[in-house]
């Protein structure tokens, strides 16, 4: 017996991934984040929204763009 996905609304997972629900759609319309239509209703797999969380990990050392005159003054 397999377990059955669960589904999230997209309401459920905006608030989950912290965004507005626009950001959200921009992410499934982008092929970021897979969703499902079901007549009217989009759904998304819990999953697979947890999955996309991972994949938005931040590496150390990748943000250094974000503050360039601290690492320039650092090395000083």
């Amino acid at each position: 017996m397999t377990n059955a996905p669960r589904w999230l609304s997209t309401a459920e997972a905006a608030k989950r991934l912290g965004i507005t629900p626009r950001t959200l759609y921009r992410f499934i319309d982008g092929g970021q984040l897979p969703a499902y239509r079901f007549g009217r209703v989009i759904r998304l797999q819990e999953n697979e929204v947890d999955s996309f969380i991972q994949t938005c990990r931040i590496e150390p050392g990748t943000l250094e763009h974000l503050y360039p005159e601290a690492v320039v003054a650092d090395a000083d």
